[in-house]
């Protein structure tokens, strides 16, 4: 299990036009063209005038090639133009002196993307790096609690947005948080940096969870308070372990509602929502604690608002528990991965950040 992130050189949305390597159809398309054109002249019984085709070969061949290789297609291209029974050069030099300038031409262009190329991808593995550090995978299991989850951001090319969930053991039992920072992309990832920071130092030194909210309230409170006139808040929801895990308190601001996974029902917990984080209300209002009794076999959902808020052709908004209830005999790992398959078919786009975390407790079974 743990958490499945997308990896944008093994993204599945990325075309070859947005950075992926070109496929082969675009690598062979030189070759396939220098053969034509070759082949063409030898079977005609008459000079054909297509000489002007092999300057496009040099030209294809940056598309997919280094310097070297492109050099190696212009040399060939030169040499079929000095080969008479081919007749490609006649009546004159001017294909000759066209191609030789294309294909030194595309040599220069062909040198100076690989050189680009190798730049974005020391740049993009540095930004990975940075924002795995801020959202790292989970670990298959804390404690007593099983974690499998799903991150998809909605900005092409980051792997971290506006949606966070961490899962912690600390001295007050194994707590969990799932959360939604207003935007998404990059320019939210600094929020949810500060976010998770003070929720991992609040695992360790807060009593309960309605003080671990008020540790992350204020975090966002004081953040905004340095920019004027900003409006940053974040709904969250958390959650805490007992040791033996058979119970499970929660505190919601604001959030979408958890969902418990019980003999093959999806039941959405009611959980009475508090203000969100960082509009300065829960200091006058703060959040009431749930606790839900757990059995051997139940599996708590936590999604985040680009999940539920998903429509479909119709402006339908996504069923999350209805949905969810013909995936619940799914194992947690697999269970995230229908989830998300689903939710693609169902929505024509999916244009939020998309957070999922399931969450199994082992009742009687703390540790391994």
């Amino acid at each position: 299990m743990g958490v499945t992130m997308p990896r944008r050189g093994e993204g599945e949305d990325r075309g070859w036009l947005r950075g992926a390597p070109a496929p082969y159809w675009v690598r062979a398309l030189p070759v396939v063209l220098l053969a034509g054109v070759g082949i063409a002249e030898l079977v005609s019984r008459r000079p054909l005038d297509i000489g002007f085709l092999l300057g496009a070969i040099p030209s294809l061949a940056v598309l997919s090639y280094g310097p070297a290789a492109t050099a190696a297609f212009g040399c060939l291209v030169v040499g079929l133009l000095h080969i008479p029974a081919l007749h490609i050069n006649h009546p004159g030099n001017t294909d000759l002196l066209t191609i030789t300038f294309i294909a030194a031409l595309s040599v220069f262009v062909s040198l100076v993307r690989s050189r680009r190329d190798a730049q974005l991808v020391t740049v993009r593995s540095v930004a990975e790096a940075v924002q795995l550090a801020v959202l790292p995978p989970l670990a298959e299991r804390i404690g007593p609690v099983s974690c499998a989850g799903l991150y998809r951001a909605a900005q092409d090319g980051t792997l971290v947005g506006g949606d966070f969930f961490d899962v912690r053991d600390g001295p007050h039992g194994v707590r969990a948080v799932m959360g939604d920072v207003q935007g998404h992309g990059l320019s939210a990832v600094g929020t949810v940096a500060s976010l998770l920071g003070a929720f991992r130092e609040a695992v360790l030194d807060r009593r309960d969870l309605t003080a671990v909210a008020g540790r992350l309230d204020r975090r966002l409170s004081v953040d905004s308070a340095s920019t004027e006139h900003t409006e940053l808040f974040a709904t969250a929801v958390l959650l805490e372990f007992s040791r033996d895990a058979d119970a499970v308190r929660l505190v919601s601001c604001g959030h979408p509602q958890p969902l418990l996974l019980r003999e093959g029902k999806a039941v959405e917990l009611d959980v009475e929502p508090a203000a969100p984080l960082g509009v300065g209300l829960l200091g006058l209002s703060p959040p009431r604690e749930c606790r839900v009794p757990l059995n051997p076999g139940d599996q708590l959902l936590l999604a985040s608002d680009g999940v539920t808020e998903t429509r479909d052709a119709a402006g339908a908004f996504y069923p999350l528990a209805e949905r969810l209830s013909a995936f619940a005999e799914a194992a947690p790992d697999a269970l995230v991965g229908l989830l998300w398959e689903d939710l693609v078919r169902f929505g024509t786009t999916v244009r939020d950040d998309v957070a999922i975390l399931v969450l199994t407790p082992h009742p009687g079974n703390p540790r391994d």
